[in-house]
């Protein structure tokens, strides 16, 4: 049950963050490997991206790739955040002693994100390519012509295979890592604090809030430059045995871009980022919360 309640939560936030997603992936591959001020800046900023994207592909490719999207988090924050709250319901993330531990709670959160992030690669990569997509005028990164996930997912194994759909997985493992042990961690620390102090009362809402709200601006600061590299990864054209044209992997990208666009191209689309995961951390961590507590109060009554 741990699983399916956490990728219902996690759905229930995608959908109204993925137009965030959409304007993220468009600023991130923004300029790929081009020195600052030698290309055009199609996307100022993210209220500039809302509206250019609106104006040129039209307000529905806001919510371009939400399928996948939805996919995508049904089944790795279903497995993520299924594994870490079975860990800390069975107490694996506490000290002998009853209290948070705070590397139990970082190992449990990084391990449950490896799980995720691996299972849901292939969709991930789908994601990334339709949401890439739009009008010439506007276009960033490499293009790809997918008509949806299921012809994407059955284009690319026709032409690289099973290996082919899982390409860029082992790249968006430190990213996942990263940002899942970060997330669960600050937040089962700060609902603990905030518990503590009393403000709220015991298991509500506003506890979940406001700890996520927490969580949120930790997560965009770490995990952005693995996020920007995992967005190059899984977009970058590829050759005919299916390997990547611009990057070798991971530490090739991160290399690439600090080299060319400097050290903040690792930290692009940072604003587009924390508008993205700073709600998106809440909305899922609050769902996913009050989810397991009304679950918990079911069984308790039956």
């Amino acid at each position: 049950m741990d699983f399916l309640l956490s990728g219902v939560a996690a759905c229930g936030a995608c959908v109204f963050t993925n137009p965030l997603e959409v304007v993220k992936t468009r600023m991130q591959l923004q300029g790929e490997l081009r020195p600052p001020g030698t290309y055009t800046r199609h996307y100022r900023n993210v209220f500039h991206a809302f509206y250019t994207i609106g104006r040129v592909d039209g307000l529905a490719a806001l919510q371009r790739g939400l399928m996948p999207a939805l996919v995508y988090q049904f089944s790795m924050n279903g497995i993520r955040l299924g594994s870490y709250g079975i860990a800390e319901s069975a107490g694996y993330t506490r000290s002998p002693d009853g209290r948070l531990s705070p590397l139990r709670s970082t190992l449990a959160g990084a391990l449950a994100g490896v799980m995720g992030a691996v299972t849901s690669s292939p969709i991930y990569l789908v994601k990334t390519h339709i949401q890439a997509q739009s009008a010439a005028e506007i276009a960033v990164g490499h293009q790809y012509q997918h008509e949806g996930m299921f012809h994407a997912l059955v284009m690319i194994h026709r032409e690289h295979g099973m290996a082919g759909l899982w390409r860029g997985a082992i790249s968006a493992v430190p990213r996942v890592m990263v940002g899942s042990a970060t997330q669960l961690t600050t937040f089962s620390s700060s609902k603990e604090f905030i518990g503590n102090l009393g403000i709220f009362p015991k298991d509500s809402w506003q506890v979940a809030l406001s700890a996520g709200m927490t969580s949120s601006f930790t997560i965009a600061i770490a995990m952005t430059p693995f996020d920007v590299a995992s967005t190059r990864l899984y977009n970058q054209p590829v050759g005919p045995e299916g390997q990547g044209l611009m990057y070798k992997g991971l530490l090739d990208c991160l290399a690439k871009i600090i080299r060319t666009e400097g050290l903040l191209g690792i930290y692009k689309g940072l604003g587009a980022s924390y508008f993205r995961i700073g709600p998106h951390t809440i909305l899922s961590l609050l769902f996913w919360d009050q989810l397991r507590n009304a679950y918990a109060r079911w069984t308790d009554r039956r």
